[in-house]
């Protein structure tokens, strides 16, 4: 189960890679997924843990030991690769 999670994490990296080429900007995407975080702090979704790996940002809360668990990889940490895209610092 662990190694699925860290999987499931590596691909969420590599699909903002491969988005950002995509759109030609990696901080439009930073920008975006920045957007949808905070769209999900202000309004959470009612969301299935089975259904969560499913969603662009992680509809479930909780941190700590919740987080271990996590397919989705912090957000802060995504926006932070995108952004070494473009000035090349992490």
């Amino acid at each position: 189960m662990l190694i699925q999670m860290a999987v499931s994490r590596s691909r969420e990296f590599e699909a903002d890679a491969g988005g950002a080429k995509l759109c030609g900007n990696p901080l439009w995407l930073a920008e975006a997924l920045r957007k949808l975080h905070i769209g999900v702090q202000r309004v959470p979704m009612d969301a299935n843990p089975a259904t969560a790996h499913m969603f662009i940002v992680s509809p479930l809360r909780g941190g700590g030991m919740m987080s271990l668990f996590s397919t989705h990889p912090p957000m802060e940490e995504r926006i932070a690769r995108l952004e070494a895209m473009v000035y090349g610092r992490r």
